[in-house]
């Protein structure tokens, strides 16, 4: 019996580990082209070492896009909508599990059922809207709608606050807290596992965006990393080594993010669970 279950024990870890190297391979790979010239990436057979390592490639991508722009861009774009969704799905959360007001069940019912519309739907309506407004071309059309409209946020964060006891409200109550109170002193310091998966699932949508930028921006001083890596592509042609380096670059900061709160990621999911 030990030895069957160390067997399946053993199975399973190589399943894993060969569906790690599957998932990590497309990564390699463009590690790998990063660092040859156009010639060898599309040699047959493929040419895994670099010969030549062209180690030029990371400073020529960065001379040959504004990339420090879109850096600055993505980062404060980025931060603005983490902050803002952490704050905005925080309070939405709390009022949805906590406060009973007239309608509640089916206005969280309503505001779950927008998960379920595919953004393709929404994006000619949301581009009309954005003209109309004046908004075309401006950050804040990457803004506002990312930060104020995350309706997981807000579902994964109620079900959090589901979990915490009405004991600890009433104590607060009795102390002569009001509602913000209470949501500053008593509930925020309870979620902070599931505020920080929120916020790094969020930096991960909001950093990687490509199609919102694609849309609503035009002025390359205004361009988020993604969308510049798109203009490594040409007409007829395409500088894949400087592309590929520039991936690279603009994947260092998912890496440090994922690598630091790896554990917040999965103790936020785990203790979150899926409560009534």
């Amino acid at each position: 019996m030990e030895i069957s279950c160390r067997g399946r024990m053993l199975l399973r870890h190589v399943l894993l580990a060969v569906g790690s190297l599957i998932m990590f391979f497309p990564f390699l790979w463009t590690i790998l082209s990063s660092l040859k010239d156009i010639s060898q990436i599309f040699v047959v057979p493929p040419q895994w070492i670099p010969d030549p390592f062209v180690w030029s490639n990371y400073p020529a991508s960065l001379e040959a896009m504004p990339f420090v722009q879109a850096y600055m861009n993505s980062f404060y774009i980025t931060f603005i909508i983490v902050t803002a969704t952490l704050i905005s799905a925080s309070m939405a959360a709390y009022a949805f599990a906590k406060i009973r007001f007239p309608g509640s069940d089916i206005l969280f019912i309503l505001f779950l059922a927008t998960m379920m519309v595919p953004k393709q739907v929404t994006m000619i309506p949301l581009y009309l809207v954005m003209d109309r407004i004046g908004w075309l071309d401006t950050h804040w059309s990457l803004i506002v709608p990312g930060a104020l409209f995350n309706a997981f946020a807000v579902f994964l964060l109620r079900q959090f606050v589901m979990g915490i006891p009405r004991d600890l409200e009433e104590a607060a109550v009795m102390d002569g807290a009001g509602y913000i109170r209470i949501y500053w002193s008593v509930i925020l310091p309870l979620i902070r596992p599931a505020l920080a998966a929120i916020g790094i699932f969020t930096f991960l949508g909001a950093w990687n965006s490509f199609l919102d930028p694609l849309i609503y921006l035009n002025t390359p001083e205004k361009f988020t990393v993604p969308l510049l890596l798109n203009n490594f592509k040409g007409l007829y042609t395409a500088d894949w080594s400087l592309m590929m380096a520039g991936t690279t670059i603009s994947v260092v900061p998912v890496l440090i993010v994922y690598i630091i709160a790896q554990k917040q990621i999965i103790e936020g999911i785990t203790l979150t669970g899926i409560k009534g």
